[in-house]
């Protein structure tokens, strides 16, 4: 008996899934940012607090395209379906657009500590990756 090369493996839920589950952390800071809630507030200094408040709003409004994307993009990988490479292609942009804003426009960079920094790099790689891998999928007949 043959193995269907249109059967996702296990690493592909195991990779659909890790990437729900970091998308949806991400809904979840910019829930968290946008309605300002205690847990939030907690992370950061007063000084850090003042500049994330100020954050233009053509840079949140691409955190949200991003996560919100990003997540429905995994939504779309559960279901095998060929769209969700337009989704993560949809947030990866936004995710570079942000990361532009964060690491080379945004005056209160001075105060990002080791976590912020190493964040810049991490979400655009795994917003690329997910992109990637979506695209790697639809080619080889995994999502129709």
């Amino acid at each position: 008996m043959t193995k269907n090369p249109n059967k996702p493996s296990t690493a592909f839920w195991i990779i659909a899934t890790i990437g729900f589950i970091w998308n949806a952390m991400g809904v979840d800071g910019y829930l968290n940012q946008v309605y300002q809630t205690q847990r939030f507030k907690l992370m950061y200094t007063q000084e850090q607090l003042a500049f994330i408040y100020n954050t233009p709003s053509w840079v949140m409004a691409a955190f949200a395209i991003a996560v919100f994307s990003s997540v429905l993009g995994c939504i779309l990988l559960f279901f095998r379906k060929k769209i969700a490479k337009t989704f993560f292609l949809i947030g990866l942009i936004a995710v570079l657009i942000q990361t532009t804003y964060n690491g080379f426009i945004n005056p209160g960079k001075e105060l990002y500590g080791v976590l912020e920094y190493s964040m810049l790099i991490i979400i655009p790689l795994f917003a690329v990756f997910l992109f990637w891998f979506s695209k790697k999928c639809a080619d080889d007949g995994i999502l129709t």
